[in-house]
């Protein structure tokens, strides 16, 4: 009786948001590694080259806790691609600065995420991309905008 029921319910959304996410997170994540970046090193390195942003700031864009932040800005220091330096604009502040050979690999990050994103897109059919982006894009910026506050439920990247 409760498959027949099943059978009936509206699509389970949450699972296929859900799984499809975690696929390309992972696809990413494989895509990433071949230059020897992480995910988060790519969002800090691209976030932090168009203007001067705080640690705060970066982990903010990026979802990341304080922790994961000081980490991964970490292991960009001591691969050469950032530095934490004074603000040009309040000497309190500490921002990340991308160095050239960073510059350079955030570049080459960004291409791997268009290829990763485009290889997803492209498994569709011509006319489903666009629908599916839209649809995706109306969902976010609407009716789940903003996540309710819930115990033991963990926040999405931004």
């Amino acid at each position: 009786m409760l498959g027949d029921m099943a059978a009936t319910l509206t699509p389970d959304l949450s699972f296929l948001l859900d799984h499809t996410s975690h696929v390309l997170r992972t696809q990413m994540t494989a895509a990433l590694a071949e230059i020897g970046l992480t995910p988060r090193m790519h969002c800090v390195l691209v976030h932090a080259l168009g203007e001067e942003r705080t640690q705060i700031q970066l982990a903010e864009i990026g979802g990341m806790d304080k922790t994961t932040m000081v980490v991964t800005v970490d292991a960009l220091e001591k691969a050469g691609y950032a530095q934490r330096r004074p603000s040009s604009t309040d000497r309190r502040c500490r921002i990340i600065a991308v160095t050239p050979e960073g510059a350079e690999m955030a570049a080459r990050s960004q291409e791997i995420a268009d290829s990763v994103h485009a290889a997803a897109l492209d498994s569709l059919p011509d006319d489903e991309r666009a629908v599916l982006v839209r649809a995706l894009t109306r969902l976010t910026q609407g009716h789940l905008a903003n996540p309710v506050e819930a115990q033991g439920v963990r926040r999405a990247r931004q």
